[in-house]
């Protein structure tokens, strides 16, 4: 690995992050994520799938494979295939893929316990599995499952195994910590027992995270030599799921002599596809692509940041295209306040700005959740101005009925112009944004787009409690995004809220 400048990524988010409980993706959806992840990402190989499962798994392999066939890209693909007597060859060559990810297994007490065979036996499989793939034109790489076990339990074991698969047309040997059951010092130990062993073996490493420990383990199978990482998008994964391929970027980039091909801008980006399709909402502060990781909050932090970056480090938001962000709430100081100023480029005097303060501290300390995009806001409350509440929900009339289509009846108005509309729509806010757009027609201005829709509700089941409503929309204006809040015990009332704040933002910005 000495002169070898690039880490190999292989990412497994359509095949191994689909074993995430509960995440099932269609063959259009599975098209959609390859695409991204080829071509912006640009990930070097991808598992997108397991051979055998299903008809819709083959449809989506074979779509796959005829896309990236014109781009060049087929031989990315890869597919898990099983020791079978040839049924998982066949079903892969079938769907197109040139690549076979051949499953074994890596420790003998899952070839006893489970295979109910000797080793001898297993490897004899393995082998005629091998050679009936490579006589079908396909390359293939063998993943030894449960690999971490085997050197726990029994080298000799693991050894001999890669001994034979030496003899054979075997691309890589794929080295998985399937139970997550290491830590940086064995993976240190063991890549230096099979480097020592086979030093001209291709190895990947593939990681799972159950004691939280993946990306540290990543880190010293690379400062081992390994050459490639299998990694998903967002870690997905069974149980705590797989290596993230964020976090892995970013420390690869960072804290080794080596580079990933992994284009850093998109990240952000795919993750908000994946966490959409997959389901799985991403955990707010998950490094690199979370909502919270570039958003200081702390007023002494916002001050060293305003006086000379202090509080900054080599992950930059920019370089995943994403912003720095300073929270407002009782934790706020005047820096945070005139950082947020900054950005929405405004200027307040000293005792305007004392007064926006202490109104934010005010609501941080009810636990209101104040977004930068409420600044307008409360800013607007302490002058007393109407400027920044020029679109008002008048009244709004929304029905959901067991057995009929929900329905929405609106009034809004925009300065002096009253606008009435009604509509249906799937559920009652939906009813209510359709009736929005059309109201909106009337003044030739379109509604956004709608990313992300969140409901808090705080724990204790209490009837009565406060639903927080946060929904992201896209800002057709700045091609950024646009946060905004609403707080109500009705959780329809929050989402008005929200829906009327981001309509004020929409027509101050044009």
């Amino acid at each position: 690995m000495s002169d070898k400048k690039y880490i190999e990524i292989m990412d497994t988010t359509l095949r191994d992050g689909e074993q995430t409980p509960g995440v099932a993706y269609t063959p259009a959806e599975k098209q959609q994520i390859a695409k991204i992840l080829l071509t912006k990402v640009k990930v070097d190989r991808l598992e997108v799938g397991s051979a055998r499962v299903s008809e819709g798994e083959k449809d989506g392999a074979a779509g796959i494979v005829e896309w990236a066939a014109k781009k060049g890209m087929e031989n990315r693909i890869e597919i898990l295939g099983f020791t079978d007597k040839g049924k998982s060859v066949d079903w892969i060559k079938s769907a197109g893929v040139k690549v076979i990810n051949l499953l074994t297994k890596g420790s003998e007490r899952h070839c006893r316990i489970q295979l109910r065979k000797t080793p001898d036996e297993h490897f004899d499989d393995v082998c005629r599995e091998i050679e009936y793939a490579t006589s079908q034109g396909l390359t293939v790489n063998v993943y030894l499952e449960d690999w971490s076990g085997g050197m726990i339990e029994n080298y000799q074991y693991v050894y001999s195994f890669i001994k034979r698969l030496q003899e054979l047309p075997v691309e890589r040997i794929m080295l998985p910590d399937t139970l997550g059951i290491m830590n940086p010092e064995m993976v240190s130990r063991y890549l230096d027992w099979i480097y020592a062993a086979f030093p001209d073996t291709a190895f990947d490493f593939h990681g799972h995270n159950d004691y939280g420990l993946c990306t540290a383990n990543s880190l010293a199978a690379i400062n081992a030599g390994i050459n490639g990482i299998h990694t998903t998008m967002n870690g997905l994964g069974e149980r705590t799921g797989n290596q993230t391929l964020c976090e892995l970027v970013g420390v690869i980039n960072d804290m080794t002599e080596f580079r990933t091909r992994v284009q850093e801008k998109h990240l952000a980006y795919t993750a908000g596809v994946v966490q959409t399709i997959s389901g799985k909402r991403l955990a707010a502060n998950a490094p690199i692509v979370g909502t919270d990781v570039f958003t200081q909050t702390c007023g002494v932090h916002a001050d060293g940041d305003m006086k000379g970056n202090l509080y900054a480090n080599a992950l930059l938001p920019e370089r995943f295209s994403r912003k720095r962000r300073y929270a407002l709430g009782k934790l706020s100081g005047k820096a945070s306040i005139d950082k947020n100023l900054e950005e929405m480029g405004m200027e307040l005097d000293k005792e305007l700005r004392d007064k926006v303060l202490r109104e934010v501290i005010r609501l941080g300390d009810k636990k209101k959740g104040v977004t930068p995009e409420d600044m307008p806001f409360i800013i607007a409350d302490v002058m007393k101005s109407p400027k920044m509440r020029q679109f008002t929900v008048v009244d709004y009339d929304i029905c959901s009925k067991s057995g009929s289509t929900p329905s929405a009846k609106v009034t809004l108005q925009y300065k002096e112009q009253t606008m009435e509309a009604a509509a249906k729509g799937d559920g009652g806010y939906d009813a209510f944004v359709k009736a929005v757009r059309k109201a909106l027609k009337q003044i030739d201005l379109s509604l956004p787009k709608l990313l992300d829709y969140e409901v808090r509700i705080p724990p204790g089941g209490k009837t009565e409690a406060l639903v927080e409503t946060t929904i992201t929309w896209e800002n057709p204006h700045a091609g950024n995004q646009i946060v905004t809040t609403g707080v109500d015990c009705d959780q329809l009332a929050a989402a008005i809220t929200a829906t009327e704040k981001m309509l004020n933002l929409i027509v101050i910005n044009t």
